[in-house]
């Protein structure tokens, strides 16, 4: 094996926070077989997390390898690739070269971000906000039974809407309806996962808790279109 490469917590497939352990057991098994680890942090690093800056932090591994983006630059394209020295010192033997390297107007963005992140203490507000959004979505599966299942960390949370909660069908067109009235509203959101019916969360790390009150407000007004709608 030559190499595990793997969303910490799998966001386009639908926002999972995986089991305790999990990286933790796969890492070992990768390592075992002479291969690396390589974690993609793109969306969920940075501070998204609430409680870790990290996501695989979450899973008590340290990855061999992390790339980063989007986040990292705020709406400036910037990437990054994170490693260790035993790695990076494989490039002293090659020719790399790449036109956007250290450019340095991204890499002075990508320091402002830190800062920003730091000095506005945005992972806690990530922490604390995220755990009322998530309770707040919480309440929502009590009242709407389209809404199969809520789950997350921090500013990162998925609401899988389903036809059936036995069996889970999902919900596909009552999710496109839900996100295009939302946007309708002035709210935008997405969804996301294999059947596309899963509403992805992954707001601002600077919102509020006031920010939250307006979501839920419209998303439920949004839920109760869906039961008018089409009646479950």
């Amino acid at each position: 094996i030559a190499a595990f490469l793997a969303e910490t917590m799998p966001s386009c497939a639908g926002q999972f926070i995986p089991p305790p352990e999990y990286l933790k057991n796969v890492y070992k098994y990768i390592r075992d077989a002479g291969g690396i680890c390589i974690a993609d942090e793109v969306q969920t690093g940075f501070g998204r997390m609430g409680k870790y800056f990290w996501s695989f932090e979450q899973q008590g591994v340290i990855p061999d390898i992390v790339t980063l983006g989007k986040p990292i630059g705020n709406g400036h394209p910037l990437s990054a690739v994170v490693t260790t020295p035993a790695i990076a010192k494989i490039f002293e033997k090659i020719t790399y070269f790449n036109t956007f390297a250290a450019n340095p107007v991204s890499c002075a963005i990508g320091h402002a971000v830190l800062d920003v992140i730091e000095n506005e203490n945005l992972q806690k507000n990530a922490e604390v906000v995220g755990n009322f959004l998530l309770e707040e979505a919480k309440h929502l599966q009590e009242q709407f039974e389209i809404v199969g299942d809520v789950r997350g960390l921090g500013l990162f949370l998925g609401i899988e809407l389903v036809k059936d909660r036995k069996s889970r069908e999902p919900a596909i067109e009552e999710a496109a309806f839900v996100v295009n009235l939302m946007k309708k509203r002035k709210i935008l959101i997405s969804r996301d996962g294999p059947d596309q019916n899963i509403i992805k969360l992954k707001p601002p790390l600077c919102f509020t808790r006031a920010n939250v009150d307006s979501f839920i407000k419209t998303f439920k007004q949004a839920l109760n279109a869906v039961k008018v709608q089409s009646p479950l």
